[in-house]
């Protein structure tokens, strides 16, 4: 086999080689075919690739006959590494970043590497491709005109709802990462921040047993509770807040009447992010007016 080159079936292809620099290469998030030409170039010619886990990787490039050489780049060792790659482009080298599933930097180690390749002045090239959080929202059914991804959130359901309602009024469609083990709570969180919005739940994208279950989020949460926790990687994807839910002005006596109430009972942040959750009202603006409340309560007496 050519030793910078691929291969697709029995039809061996060379891979040119590219201009020095760091390239960040989206890899399938499951099914193998879901790889661009040019990922298979790049991956092919590049002096080496770093990846998450080097065992993960070379499934998919032994698939595509490709012999580069890997080193593991991962949250655990990235501090170690980076030099190692800069110096690696500094002496002219082609440097594939690539992650373990989908596109580099989503949810995964990288961004350091990235800010310090561009600080040290050498040229960074995005390949795009297969990606979970796109393949999700486009498969959902739900607005796709705006939306915000969030990641993972805590796996405590406190900080979890704690963490949601800072994106209880993102005018927009929400996407977030699970682990199949806490989406049923997850899911039951969201319902208790964000109130029964339409949302989805997608397993195991471009892969043999992908499922994606559409319903609201109380219906999802009592799906997904029963039985068993499900297997494989979780999308969850969130309708925006209803835009024709009634607006509330932060200076109206009901607002500032519920603040004060909330305040003596749960303390002002947590009030604020209550109120934040019942009005659809920035809970930034509420904070500081439950404190300009607090503040005017103590002068009175």
């Amino acid at each position: 086999m050519l030793q910078q080159g691929y291969a697709i079936g029995q039809t061996a292809f060379p891979a040119p080689r590219p201009a020095s620099g760091l390239y960040v290469v989206a890899t399938p998030i499951g099914n193998l075919k879901d790889v661009t030409i040019r990922a298979l170039e790049t991956l092919a010619a590049a002096d080496v690739i770093a990846c998450e886990d080097t065992r993960h990787t070379r499934r998919l490039l032994d698939h595509y006959a490709i012999r580069t050489h890997c080193l593991s780049y991962h949250e655990h060792n990235a501090a170690q590494r980076r030099p190692e790659l800069l110096d690696r482009l500094a002496g002219g080298q082609v440097v594939a970043l690539v992650s373990d599933a989908g596109t580099p930097l989503v949810s995964d180690p990288g961004f350091k590497l990235v800010e310090a390749v561009i600080e040290a002045g050498h040229a960074v090239f995005p390949l795009p491709g297969a990606s979970a959080t796109l393949a999700a929202l486009v498969a959902a059914g739900l607005p796709t005109d705006s939306f915000f991804f969030a990641g993972f959130l805590p796996s405590k359901s406190g900080a979890r709802r704690n963490k949601a309602a800072e994106f209880a009024t993102v005018p927009g469609t929400l996407v977030f990462y699970e682990s199949p083990n806490r989406v049923a709570a997850m899911l039951a969180d969201m319902q208790a921040v964000y109130g029964d919005r339409q949302a989805a739940v997608a397993r195991e994208l471009t892969k043999r047993f992908e499922t994606l279950e559409r319903g609201t989020l109380g219906e999802l949460a009592q799906r997904f509770g029963e039985g068993a926790a499900p297997k494989g990687e979780i999308v969850v994807v969130v309708a925006p807040p209803d835009e024709e839910a009634p607006s509330a002005d932060i200076g109206d006596d009901a607002i500032a009447e519920r603040l004060e109430s909330l305040s003596a009972e749960h303390g002002v942040s947590r009030a604020a992010q209550i109120l934040a959750q019942e009005t659809g009202l920035p809970r930034k603006k509420l904070y500081t007016r439950a404190l300009e409340l607090g503040s005017r309560a103590r002068k009175a007496t």
